[in-house]
């Protein structure tokens, strides 16, 4: 069965964030590539959504997958569909992160 990926405003708002800083640092051009890659990655948890590690310690139903050992992809599964949560680049913390969306 195949799953619908979604992004949710956080999750692109994020990936738009990562592409301003790459574009900067580097290039647009750079930046376009990097931020695709990790979009077309996430589109592909549609035919094996199940990748990554569980964490339902930080959130119910969290699972993390990581993309070229520098960003952090945190997504939820249910039946049809995955939900890209957030991308974090870098070493951001994101079980703080993620842990205060539930709390408040």
């Amino acid at each position: 069965m195949r799953h619908t990926v979604i992004f949710s405003p956080e999750a692109q708002e994020q990936l738009a964030e990562l592409y301003c800083y790459i574009a900067v640092a580097a290039s647009p051009e750079v930046a376009g590539r990097y931020t695709n890659a990790i979009v077309t990655y996430c589109e592909e948890l549609h035919t094996f959504p199940l990748r990554g590690i569980s964490r339902d310690d930080i959130r119910p139903g969290l699972r993390i997958t990581h993309y070229k050992k520098r960003a952090v992809i945190a997504f939820d599964v249910d039946a049809e569909l995955v939900s890209i949560i957030g991308v974090f680049y870098g070493g951001q913390d994101y079980e703080t992160d993620l842990q205060s969306e539930i709390d408040g």
